[in-house]
Parts: C-alpha cells; sequence; structure tokens
C-alpha cells in the first residue's frame, strides 16, 4: 500500500465513522479561521456572488468561444478534469451536464456544483496551467468546448466584457477552494510549531489552499505519525495530491510538489527576466506582458514582497476605506497571469551575468539559469533583526516580522509588543490592537511625528489598548525551549528596565537592500548596498537603468527610492517604456553555448 492509499484508507474510516469525519473537522477548522486568513480577496459573502462564481453564458456567449477551444467529447463517468492534472485549461459545456467535487486527502469529495449548458469548468490554476485543484466528471454524455490556457488569456484580453466574467469567476472559485482547504495538500502538525506556522504562511502568501490536523489533539493524525514511524523532527508531514510524503518540507520542495512552480527551460530568452515579484515587479510585468513582451517573475518566497505584509493600506489611490496588502498584491498577480506572465515563486535568484550570446544569464540558487534579454531589479529589501541577547532562540516561534492573520490568531486575547515607527509598523499597530489585549509600541526616538503618516498617528492615539514607549530599546529577551515569555526594554536616558509577561515580539525596524546576490555582477551599489541608477550609475545612462545596460533597478531596491507602494508601481509602470527603448536597441541574440555561471555557495 503506497501513502496516499494508506492516508485515504484511515480518513475514509474516519468519514463514514459515526459521529466522525476528517472533512466535518477540517471545514469546521476553517470555517473558524478570519476570512482574510483564508484569502485576502474574499468578499463579505460568497454565497451571495453565487451567480458570479457559477455564470451561465448565453448561447451567443459560447458561440464566441469557439475561435479560442477545440470540440471535445465525454463519456457518462468519464473525467473532465483531475487533481492534479495540468495543461487543461478551460471546459465550456454545450450539452450534457459535468459534476465538480472538491479533491480532499483529508476525507471523501464533497459536490461543489453541477454545471449544465452554458456553465464551464475551471478555476485559477486553469489560468496558468498549473494543476487542477478539484475534480470535474461527467454525468451522461458531454460535448463541451476545451481552451488551453494560452488560449484562455487571449480570449480574456481579446472579449473584454465576456473575458471580466469568466475572470471573475476564476477568481471567486479560487476563493471558495481556499475557505474550505479543497485541492489543498494536508499538513499534520501542531498549531504552535514554528514549522507549520511557516508552511501555512508560505501556502496562504502565495494563495494556495491547505488544510491541517494536529496530532496533539487528533488520534486519526496522532495514529498516521505513529503507522509513517515520524520522528518528531520529522514534523509537519504533508500529504500532497499526488500522494507523496513529505517531512518537514522546505517551501521550495512542497511548491515543487504542489506544481506552484516547474523547471524553467534554460534555452529560453525572455525579453525579460523581473527578479521580486512586489509592487514594482508586478507593475513591471503587468505592463510589459500587457504590451507583448514575454516576461517571467522570479520571487525566493511568494508574491506581494513587504507590501503584502501590510494589514491595511489607506493612502493608495483609489482606494477610499483601504486595502489589505495582500488583496491589492493578489489582484496584480492574477492580472500579471492574465497577461501571460509566468511566475518562479519560489525560485531564488543566486546571481547575474552577461550572456556571451547577448542578453543576461541569471542563475537560481537550485541551480537552474534564466536567460533574457534585459533584467529588472525589483528584490526589495530583507527585514533587519534586531540586535537583542537571547533573539536566536525565539526567531522562528515568538518573533515575527508581519502582522496577518496567522500572527493575529495566535496572539489573540494576548500582549505583546512591537518595536519601530515606520508605517508598516504604525499598521501593524492598529491591525494588532483590534486582536489583542495590548500592544505596547517601543520606539528609539522621542515621537512618532518624524517617520509614521500622521493618519496612523492619530489612528493610534486613539487605541486605548495601544501604549507608546519612547526612547525604549529592547535589553532581553526570556523563555525556553524557544517559546518567548517575557520582553525586557529600557529607557534609554535613564537606564530604567522595564520587564512584561510577552510571548510574542513584532519587528518593524526597518530593512537592508536584498543585493548581497548581486556581488561579481558589475552592478554599481551605494554605501548602503542599494542599486545606483540613471546618471549616478554613469555617464549616459537612462533613467532607471544600472550601471549595466540592460539591467534596470525599482522600487526599494533602488538608491533613493521613494517607499511608498504607489511609488513602486510608478516605477514599474516607468521602466517599460525604458525597456523598449532598450530591447530596439540592442543586438539580436546570436546561438552560442550556455556559460559556465557561478555557482551558489
Amino acid at each position: 500500500m503506497n501513502c496516499r492509499a494508506a492516508w485515504r484508507g484511515f480518513f475514509l474510516a474516519r468519514a463514514t465513522a459515526p459521529g466522525g469525519g476528517a472533512r466535518v473537522v477540517v471545514r469546521a477548522r476553517l470555517n473558524r479561521l478570519p476570512q482574510a486568513e483564508t484569502d485576502p480577496m474574499a468578499q463579505p459573502d460568497l454565497e451571495s456572488r453565487r451567480p458570479q462564481m457559477f455564470p451561465t453564458l448565453t448561447a451567443a456567449e459560447l458561440g464566441r468561444l469557439r475561435g479560442f477551444g477545440d470540440l471535445h467529447r465525454f463519456a457518462d463517468g468519464e473525467p473532465v478534469e483531475r487533481p492534479g492534472e495540468t495543461g487543461h485549461g478551460l471546459a465550456a459545456i454545450l450539452s450534457g451536464e459535468v459534476e465538480v467535487f472538491g479533491h480532499s486527502e483529508a476525507g471523501p469529495s464533497e459536490l461543489i456544483v453541477t454545471h449544465g449548458p452554458g456553465g464551464f469548468v475551471g478555476e485559477l490554476a486553469q489560468l496558468s496551467g498549473r494543476p487542477a485543484l478539484v475534480e470535474a466528471r461527467a454525468k451522461g454524455a458531454v460535448e463541451a468546448l476545451v481552451i488551453p490556457p494560452d488560449r484562455l488569456r487571449a480570449l480574456l484580453v481579446a472579449e473584454a466584457e465576456l473575458g471580466e466574467r469568466i475572470m471573475r469567476a476564476l477568481i471567486l472559485r479560487r476563493v471558495s477552494l481556499l475557505e474550505t482547504g479543497a485541492g489543498g495538500p494536508l499538513i499534520i502538525g501542531a498549531e504552535d510549531d514554528p514549522n507549520v506556522r511557516r508552511l501555512e504562511g508560505f501556502l496562504a502568501r502565495n494563495g494556495h489552499p491547505q488544510h491541517r490536523l494536529d496530532p496533539n489533539v487528533d488520534a486519526d493524525a496522532a495514529t498516521l505519525v505513529t503507522r509513517f514511524e515520524v520522528r518528531p523532527d520529522e514534523l509537519p508531514i504533508v500529504l500532497c495530491p499526488d500522494g507523496a510524503l513529505l517531512r518537514n518540507p522546505s517551501e521550495a520542495k512542497l511548491a515543487r510538489c504542489l506544481g506552484l512552480v516547474a523547471p524553467i527551460d534554460p534555452e529560453r530568452l525572455y525579453d525579460v527576466a523581473v527578479v521580486g515579484a512586489g509592487p514594482a515587479g508586478l507593475a513591471t510585468a503587468v505592463y510589459a506582458a500587457s504590451e507583448g513582451l514575454s516576461v517571467l517573475v522570479l520571487d525566493c518566497r511568494a508574491f506581494g514582497g513587504q507590501a503584502g505584509a501590510s494589514s491595511r493600506i489607506e493612502n493608495y489611490l483609489g482606494f477610499p476605506t483601504g486595502i489589505s496588502g495582500m488583496a491589492l498584491m493578489a489582484r496584480a498577480y492574477n492580472q500579471a497571469q492574465k497577461f501571460g506572465v509566468e511566475m518562479a515563486i519560489p525560485d531564488e535568484a543566486a546571481s547575474l551575468s552577461a550572456h556571451p550570446a547577448g542578453g543576461f544569464a541569471v542563475a537560481l540558487a537550485n541551480a537552474e539559469q534564466v536567460r533574457a534579454r534585459a533584467v529588472v531589479l525589483a528584490a526589495g529589501a530583507r527585514y533587519r533583526r534586531l540586535e537583542a541577547a537571547g533573539l536566536d532562540a525565539f526567531e522562528a516561534a515568538s518573533v515575527h516580522y508581519w502582522a496577518s492573520p496567522l500572527e493575529g490568531r495566535l496572539c489573540a486575547g494576548q500582549e505583546v509588543a512591537l518595536v519601530g515607527g515606520g508605517n508598516s509598523a504604525g499598521q501593524a499597530v492598529v491591525y494588532l490592537a483590534g486582536q489583542v489585549a495590548k500592544v505596547w509600541l517601543l520606539v528609539r526616538g522621542p515621537s512618532l511625528e518624524a517617520s509614521m503618516s500622521r493618519y496612523l498617528i492619530d489612528r493610534i492615539s486613539a487605541l486605548p489598548n495601544v501604549e507608546l514607549v519612547t526612547h525604549a530599546e529592547v535589553s532581553g529577551l526570556e523563555g525556553e525551549d524557544g517559546q518567548l515569555e517575557a520582553v525586557r526594554w529600557r529607557d534609554r536616558r535613564s537606564g530604567q528596565e522595564t520587564r512584561r509577561p510577552i510571548r510574542h515580539l513584532f519587528l518593524f525596524v526597518g530593512a537592508d537592500p536584498n543585493t548581497g546576490w548581486l556581488a561579481g555582477s558589475q552592478v554599481a551599489l551605494d554605501s548602503k548596498g542599494f542599486v545606483l541608477t540613471g546618471e549616478a550609475a554613469g555617464e549616459g545612462r537612462r533613467p532607471l537603468e544600472t550601471s549595466l545596460p540592460g539591467v534596470f533597478a525599482i522600487g526599494d531596491v533602488r538608491a533613493g527610492s521613494v517607499k511608498r507602494v504607489a511609488a513602486a508601481v510608478g516605477e514599474g509602470a516607468q521602466v517599460v517604456a525604458i525597456l523598449h527603448s532598450h530591447l530596439a536597441d540592442a543586438p539580436p541574440p546570436t546561438e552560442a553555448a550556455r556559460p559556465n555561471l557561478p555557482q551558489p555557495a
């Protein structure tokens, strides 16, 4: 019996037992989660939007689809789509019915919807050709128009009004899957395990369904851990839809198992490779791809960058009531895929060099290589660590560098400390104040005025459970087994120390440019490690161009940039016009052997 069969045996038996049911447990857990955690794009009431989620196309609209798809016939019970299979695209039903089931490793499949003529099978995975998350089977004889991913993207652009209806349905269907966990991997591990939080956070930030069972409280999960002889250091274990069993995997290994990222063709020449999937990088991707350029986006973690960590952005044009950073970035991510941008997330850039046949080569940390005619550096920055005794011991479990619903749930009703005085810190304080008993806001300076927007200062001052402590620096952390129990801070003027029983510490103390991987690339940096561009990079350089012609820098990684989401998006749009100019002037690449690129250490 293989792993998948063994797991299914346990959970199918459980699902049919009196009063039992893994699916019930999983759905109950997911129903307790804040909606923003399961999906940042979610609307308040998905059920009310069911007509938008499962629209019925008219005969005229189906006729407009015919030029994009191929006619297929399915016999009764034949699969139209299987979980884990790639490349099917969207299937528009011309006659007959198709049943769609939510696939789950934690129990038997559950019927989601039955499509009749005018309905269509698909969700966001079909837009990019990633593995399907649901199972669809013909109910009786079915005739359908199957539109592969590349032609589906062409349809969305060519048929604007119809494409908008289809795109909205694809997004809402993914939202529904995120809320139920259907189609996602099963994670077996304790809720307070740092590696569980690491994997859950990775999947959440990448908009992928998931569900978890805790072996400490769930008997069947504990039995599975025993049966497969899982050592404590191998937890959590993850069962992927293809049946693979992973033991405490890295994000990259999990992403490969789920089909979120595929091997890169080293012979493919892209017009532009974008390093970084924050607001600057995604803006470049959207505008460049919409204007016909072939674009590959690389990011070592998830789309969204630091902007994705913002609980609410209230000073971005066009959103008077504010929007979460993750919601804004998720929209940009989906928009980029609509225009055919290829996403390689998580894939980490390790070095940059000129290619002997023209253009550039980006070596990845996994030893793969990317070739492009131009490169846009939008790698942002890495969070700074606090110089405090004991930080290393608690960093994985009790020290956090952003405040998402995952962290909010862990800290609910507790007392927390947050260090930082910038806008990101202010947004996190406002969010956490609604989740926890008290927030201690620690800043080194005399006030917030010099570093935080006025609207945030006013909002924080009105929060009764937030106490601002100025001239403060963390002096020590206390606890055992990686769990924080107390935080000490000292008044920088008097030296007086304060100790509070705090189990979670949030650090928003700034970030350093993510440019270490550019060593040896001939890209010039300033004294702080930010990338020089324009005249500062060399005489005759275009705006946003680095010292290496054909390589551009935008967003937080660029020296002199304004550290705001709107500015990053603006530079992402601006660089596309400059890219066109560079590509028009650059000599066409020639065929040549691949270079011997330096490999990461």
